[in-house]
């Protein structure tokens, strides 16, 4: 499936994504008394969300705060352009700290989210991240406190009643 092509779900396709964020160790068998379908329906309608990259993992959520990484920030890094992207990325995947890295638009070139135990660690990240010599300036702004964490069930609800849908 390619990436940005619409995937249609259903109500019963809702429903089993909500039940497995409620509840991320119940069992194929389980979800399909609970949800009052047959356990091969639960099997492929899960499979077929799997294999579309709807649902792209099962592993547990892990808090950076609750095992000491208590800072949170986003770096913004103007790159150099002869460098380009992909060396920049591979020297992030490198630092632990560094949660995620997206291409934007605008007057940076990446946009990083990154945590850190304390600002003074921050302060080594960060000059961590600078030391590649294709970044050319990082600009961070510290997390004072979650307002709505990460979330995607609210958009998966609204997709099924075709909310949020560019008109055809």
């Amino acid at each position: 499936m390619n990436p940005g092509q619409d995937v249609q779900l259903d109500a019963l396709d809702v429903s089993l994504i909500e039940l497995l964020a409620a509840e991320p160790r119940i069992g194929v068998l389980e979800c399909s008394r609970r949800l009052g379908v047959a356990r091969g329906t639960v099997q492929a309608r899960l499979d077929k969300l799997v294999d579309r990259k709807v649902i792209g993992g099962f592993g547990p959520e892990v808090s950076p705060a609750a095992i000491g990484f208590t800072v949170t920030s986003f770096v913004t890094l103007e790159i150099s352009q002869r460098h380009g992207h992909v060396p920049v990325a591979n020297h992030l995947a490198g630092i632990p700290e560094v949660l995620e890295a997206h291409t934007i638009t605008g007057s940076s070139d990446l946009l990083c989210r990154i945590v850190a135990r304390s600002n003074a660690d921050l302060q080594r990240v960060i000059d961590q991240i600078v030391a590649y010599e294709g970044i050319r300036r990082a600009s961070t702004i510290i997390a004072l406190d979650e307002q709505i964490p990460y979330r995607v069930l609210p958009l998966v609800r609204s997709a099924v009643r075709g909310e949020g849908r560019a008109p055809s």
